[in-house]
């Protein structure tokens, strides 16, 4: 390889990666779905369902599969962490000390005994956050007193009151609705007594402390927190006292709106923690386990199973990422010069327009005279198309040649669709979010049960900036008044050291890679001011070996940003910002295409050893393992095709 010019090792390496992405693709349909991953609490909370449900003997094996996994993520502190190398989480930590408990695992092994320490190290057990509380209140292990009240009766609000549930996100429906049904019926589970908790609580103390204890000092007489903590009072207070009806009413919106919610649906919400409390809503509700609604939301979480036969372990996944995989993929190899018409890029658009959702969603409730279109993330999950994937996809379907003109027309009216569908998506703001528009209360975040720091959904840069790409590359400009208005948005999210702050991946050198990418697409000046302070503080925080890294520690501390080992996806993202901003012939540009060219592995793939996908900022972090494929062979294939165009110009010069 020391005998080759740059340009032939950029080739090679180009090619090596394309064949590797290739051999991935489905070939019965033409998608690419890589494993989605993340923490060990999901293996942790579907032991706890089993228990719930009565299931650990029938699924003994499964149990004691998922165990191993967990065990095997346990640190050397005795703890669990929430994404890799990250430090132990309390919340983590007591799931982990519980599901095993749950498993058999004696209390008085070393690891389990470490795992005590750990979490009175952490702050003990009451600092779990709510959902952990919930799940244990179930089995008598911790008193309701101490659980936000998630009651039924929030299904009564109307859609024009300012509290309604379409006010919070569209992950927090799936997740609260299920759970409301619970809390209502709030069944008494039982549980072994191996498999209690009791050794983690204070002798003599009480099993559950009041709600809202951490009180900022500066707070003052009032503020939305104590309000909602005072109705949270209130509906304790008069659980079993109140009218009758309301509760009857309700329960029967909340099941309704679940049920209506698995039409169309790989699972409620096709996402992990709204399945698995679907099954816990329907049990409570008195379905049999045979039932078609529950043997349907238990083959959705099935189906997130993978197998560690090299550890005999059992790992589940969140969800399933076949969509954004399958636009990504795309993506790269039609951008690293694979012909356009290649068959692997036209069965892969015939499977993306098939995917194209065409029905009503939870998004016209704010959004009420659009025409649907767009996609998903996942296989089906028709209710929650996304601006984030419909973008992607959008981005994908252009790249394509297709010589069949009835499927060209096909494709054009779908595009037409989703494009239509996702420029009316566009907040008041001027930016996008991902699942609705304006939903921006941020009162809602004081909710007693909001602590997964995910109630509303505002908004973000990086969406923001990926719908701009697109608009750019179809000729929208400044001039339209969509793009006018997010390009303020964006100038407004602008950190004051030049970045931007990555909500749906680690964090900022992802939020000022797609922002860099959108401005370009749209036109915009990129020796502005603005923006040569963005690639100022991304070659700031570029690392010695010419890559950049950054881990989810970022979102608790700033401070963080950009000081991690590098990896081949952020690297990746670095490079096509300095791309994006025409700095192709700067030292950082060259110093992050050697790292990307050196670190590949001979079968053309890359490792990564961290988490680079956002969940829900400081709760729940994802491992998209083929970010580290796709993303270096975008970036190198962007490379590749800019140098050629210089030299042309030089050329026709």
């Amino acid at each position: 390889m020391e005998d080759l010019t740059r340009e032939e090792l950029l080739d090679r390496v180009i090619s090596r990666s394309q064949k590797w992405l290739l051999s991935r693709q489905d070939p019965d349909k033409g998608f690419w779905c890589a494993p989605l991953l993340a923490d060990a609490t999901l293996e942790c909370d579907t032991i706890t369902l089993y228990a719930y449900m009565g299931w650990l003997d029938r699924k003994k094996d499964k149990v004691r599969r998922m165990a191993n996994f967990i065990l095997s993520k346990q640190l050397a502190d005795g703890g669990w962490n929430i994404y890799k190398n990250g430090p132990s989480e309390i919340s983590a930590t007591v799931k982990g000390y519980w599901a095993l408990k749950i498993a058999g695992h004696p209390q008085d092994a070393p690891y389990m005994a470490k795992a005590r320490k750990r979490i009175a190290e952490l702050g003990g057990i009451h600092k779990i956050n709510s959902y952990s509380k919930f799940y244990m209140a179930l089995f008598g292990l911790y008193d309701w007193r101490g659980v936000p009240a998630i009651p039924t009766e929030l299904m009564l609000f109307p859609k024009f009151f300012y509290f309604n549930i379409f006010e919070m996100s569209a992950w927090t429906r799936g997740i609260v609705i299920p759970l409301a049904i619970v809390w209502s019926v709030r069944p008494k589970k039982t549980i072994p007594d191996s498999a209690r908790l009791d050794e983690l609580f204070e002798p003599g103390k009480p099993k559950w402390v009041p709600l809202g204890t951490s009180a900022h000092p500066e707070e003052g007489f009032f503020s939305w927190r104590k309000f909602f903590l005072m109705w949270d009072g209130f509906f304790k207070t008069m659980e079993g006292k109140g009218p009758h009806f309301l509760r009857t009413w309700s329960m029967r919106l909340a099941k309704n709106w679940m049920i209506q919610h698995f039409e169309d649906s790989h699972g409620l919400a096709a996402i992990f923690p709204p399945i698995v409390n679907a099954i816990m809503a329907l049990e409570s509700l008195g379905y049999s386990e045979d039932h078609p609604y529950v043997r349907g939301q238990l083959k959705a979480l099935e189906d997130y199973e993978i197998p560690r036969p090299e550890i005999d372990a059992l790992q589940m996944q969140p969800c399933l990422s076949p969509i954004w995989d399958t636009a990504l993929s795309v993506i790269a190899l039609a951008e690293s010069g694979m012909p356009r018409d290649h068959p692997a890029l036209v069965e892969a658009t015939r499977w993306l327009i098939d995917m194209e959702i065409r029905r009503e969603g939870d998004w016209r409730v704010k959004n009420p005279s659009t025409l649907p279109g767009g996609w998903a993330f996942e296989f089906k999950n028709d209710f929650y198309p996304d601006v984030d994937d419909t973008a992607m996809v959008l981005l994908a379907l252009r790249l394509v040649h297709l010589s069949d003109d009835d499927f060209s027309q096909e494709r054009e009216k779908a595009y037409l669709r989703g494009l239509n569908w996702m420029l009316s998506m566009q907040c008041t703001n001027g930016g996008w979010a991902a699942f609705d528009r304006d939903n921006t209360k941020n009162i809602f975040e004081k909710i007693p049960f909001a602590d997964h720091n995910a109630m509303i959904d505002p908004p973000s840069a990086d969406i923001t900036a990926r719908v701009l790409e697109i608009l750019g590359y179809v000729g929208y400009d400044k001039s339209y008044p969509c793009v006018s208005q997010a390009l303020e948005y964006l100038k407004n999210e602008q950190e004051q050291d030049g970045s931007w702050y990555g909500r749906w991946g680690v964090n900022y050198v992802y939020g000022t890679w797609q922002v860099l990418r959108g401005l370009a697409a749209i036109g915009e000046d990129m020796k502005s001011e603005y923006v040569v302070r963005a690639t100022r503080w991304l070659k700031s925080v570029q690392n010695a070996d010419g890559g950049w890294g950054e881990r989810c520690d970022s979102y608790d501390d700033p401070s963080r940003k950009g000081k991690a080992p590098s990896t081949p996806s952020q690297t990746a993202w670095g490079l096509m910002a300095l791309l994006a901003a025409g700095l192709l012939d700067d030292p950082a540009t060259e110093a992050a295409l050697e790292h990307l060219l050196r670190t590949q592995k001979t079968d053309g793939s890359w490792d990564e050893e961290e988490f680079t996908g956002t969940g829900f900022p400081k709760v729940f972090y994802l491992e998209y393992t083929y970010y580290r494929n796709y993303f270096p062979l975008l970036a190198l294939g962007t490379y590749r095709t800019k140098m050629h165009n210089k030299e042309n110009l030089w050329e026709f010069r």
